[in-house]
């Protein structure tokens, strides 16, 4: 008794330091790495002006700015009233999105600047590329590499995926085409998954004489239950979006449409429906549903009420109270 009331404690002191950490990030507006920063259209990369200047109207959609054509990980700060949404757009068309060591880089960047951006309140990520979301590991680059670098890049491939799933805001996974191994797994961090119909999904990696080992064999598990996700693995088996919908791989499924992102569009809809939301709750909501997943009731319940105590003497909090009385939508600004 006294070591699970000794671990117990152990764990509500390292949620709180999760926790002061959440509060003390300093909030950011925008970053930078590489070229890669921007912020575009909520519904295509097209048609975009840079930061700063003035969009053109366009018929029922609103502009940022467009990155270069050349970048392989495009992101967007959304804006108007889908502002507070980022979307992550994987961009390697000649390789099919497929996960090399400049990509995960340029992720883990883009990943690091977002968790301490208190201004963003969702994540989307999704592909630029048509009838792709994202093939798995670039075995071509893997095939160059020494058998002592295998794991290595797997290593940052795994902790890549692991900052994904760490993000302390609601993040979705637009499948809008192929997400084999590695880009399933990357699916599979996400918090929601949204595929279309057509998207074919499936951890691959026995095929190969290998094993997922970008977290396939532990969230697959978790999402669609130990004995079936054996089974996917086991088999290499490849489910279109029906099937992973029907097996709970993924939250939604749509028809696909004929610009070939009706998954994104419903992604995007998915996090509009979080934007009115108390910034300082859903992250701590988050936190709370994460942390608890992974250990027993009692100490789940723990962890709830530690951070449940973290909005109590939030300013949001009173706004929603008050907003409740006055009978309007509330205001709330993330303190």
């Amino acid at each position: 008794m006294a070591a699970a009331l000794g671990g117990l404690g152990l764990l509500r002191g390292r949620l709180r330091l999760r926790l002061a950490a959440a509060a003390a990030s300093p909030p950011s507006s925008s970053f930078s790495f590489s070229s890669s920063s921007s912020s575009s259209s909520c519904l295509g990369p097209r048609a975009a002006v840079r930061r700063g200047a003035a969009a053109r109207p366009a018929a029922g959609r609103s502009y940022g700015s467009e990155a270069k054509e050349e970048e392989e990980l495009r992101v967007r700060y959304l804006d108007d009233e889908h502002k507070g949404i980022v979307v992550l757009g994987l961009n390697r068309s000649h390789a099919k999105n497929a996960l090399n060591k400049n990509l995960l880089k340029m992720m883990s960047k883009a990943v690091d600047a977002l968790k301490s951006d208190k201004k963003v309140r969702t994540v989307i990520f999704r592909s630029e590329v048509p009838g792709i979301f994202c093939a798995g590991a670039d075995l071509k680059e893997r095939a160059k590499m020494h058998s002592s670098e295998v794991g290595s890049f797997v290593s940052k491939a795994r902790a890549t995926i692991n900052e994904m799933a760490n993000l302390p805001v609601p993040t979705i996974a637009a499948i809008d085409g192929t997400a084999l191994g590695g880009g399933l797994e990357l699916a599979l961090a996400c918090d929601i998954r949204v595929a279309a119909s057509s998207a074919k999904m499936g951890l691959v990696e026995t095929k190969l004489a290998i094993i997922p080992g970008a977290g396939g064999t532990q969230r697959l598990p978790r999402t669609i239950g130990v004995s079936l996700a054996k089974e996917l693995i086991f088999s290499a088996r490849i489910v279109d979006g029906e099937e992973a919908k029907s097996i709970g791989l993924i939250s939604h499924v749509v028809e696909q449409n004929e610009a070939g992102d009706a998954a994104y569009r419903r992604a995007l809809a998915l996090a509009k429906e979080f934007l009115p939301q108390g910034p300082v709750a859903m992250r701590v909501a988050k936190l709370a549903i994460n942390q608890g997943m992974e250990v027993d009731l009692v100490t789940g319940l723990a962890i709830e009420e530690a951070c449940y105590a973290q909005t109590i003497p939030t300013k949001d909090r009173i706004e929603g109270l008050l907003a409740f009385k006055e009978k309007r939508p509330p205001r709330y600004k993330g303190e």
